[in-house]
């Protein structure tokens, strides 16, 4: 990998938090906070909800790579420990959609056993279909008319 997994991205991600809130109306609070990605950036959705547990009330996964980062990087260690710490956080919303043909698949079923058994709260969307852009379009609308009560 190009680096895409090596944990720089998820520990930057706070300044970029502070920088759109600090140049934007953006309100600075968990409640008024959504983070959503698609594949890979699925991966990095998940993987920064669980770094950051405070930060966002709302996280969507769509077809996300299900991959619990590089062997030996510190920001994706402990992994059920984080889990357990976002679920006592309790977010209003942690939505992971999938097509039954996705590749991904099989590793959102085991994603989704491994969040229940730690207690974290989901819901799930599954469609036809693998991994398209007609899923993800799908996906996220669904997932904005329930983050924006439509």
């Amino acid at each position: 990998m190009s680096g895409s997994m090596d944990g720089s991205f998820e520990a930057l991600f706070p300044d970029v938090v502070e920088w759109v809130e600090r140049n934007y109306r953006a309100e600075a609070r968990s409640e008024a906070r959504a983070i959503a990605g698609l594949s890979m950036g699925g991966f990095h959705a998940m993987q920064i909800s669980k770094c950051y547990p405070e930060m966002f009330d709302y996280i969507g996964l769509f077809s996300a790579a299900i991959y619990h980062g590089e062997e030996g990087v510190e920001i994706y260690d402990n992994a059920h420990s984080r889990i357990e710490r976002l679920a006592a956080c309790k977010p209003q919303l942690y939505w992971i959609a999938i097509g039954r043909d996705d590749f991904l698949y099989d590793e959102n079923v085991e994603y989704r056993k491994e969040l229940t058994t730690l207690g974290l709260q989901y819901t799930y969307f599954e469609s036809d279909g693998g991994h398209t852009w007609r899923n993800w379009r799908r996906y996220l609308i669904l997932f904005a008319e329930q983050i924006f009560n439509m």
